[in-house]
This record gives C-alpha cells, sequence and structure tokens, in this order.
C-alpha cells in the first residue's frame, strides 16, 4: 500500500510541475526525475525509469498533455 501513495503522490506531483516549464528540456529533466522515483519506490531499475520518464516529459507537449492554451 505504501508504494502505490507513493506512485500517486509521484504521478500528481510530476504533472503539476511539468505544467509550470515551457521547454522540452525542462519537461523532461522533470519526467526523468520523476521515472527514477517511480522506478526506485517500485523495486525497478532506476536508470530505464529515468529514460523513460525522460521521454515522456519531452514528448508530452507533442502529445497534447502538457500543452498550455493561452
Amino acid at each position: 500500500m505504501r508504494h502505490s501513495k507513493l506512485f500517486l503522490a509521484a504521478i500528481l506531483g510530476t504533472l503539476a510541475i511539468a505544467g509550470c516549464t515551457q521547454t522540452d528540456g525542462g519537461r523532461a529533466a522533470i519526467g526523468a526525475g520523476a521515472g527514477a522515483l517511480i522506478a526506485d519506490a517500485t523495486d525497478n531499475n532506476v536508470l530505464a525509469g529515468a529514460a523513460l520518464g525522460a521521454g515522456a516529459g519531452a514528448l508530452c507537449d507533442d502529445a497534447g498533455i502538457c500543452r498550455r492554451s493561452y
């Protein structure tokens, strides 16, 4: 149960912070940190989690997930 609460907190925190960045590099850095945190919390490979998180963070704007509407 502890892992699922940490996982949910990491996801919600990442989504909140990712909306504040304006560059792909910033979103990739946040994604890498979140991916590493989630991978560590779930006893998976931290490096792989960071790589997946960085990719997701960098591409979330292109997919329209974290796009700002002005």
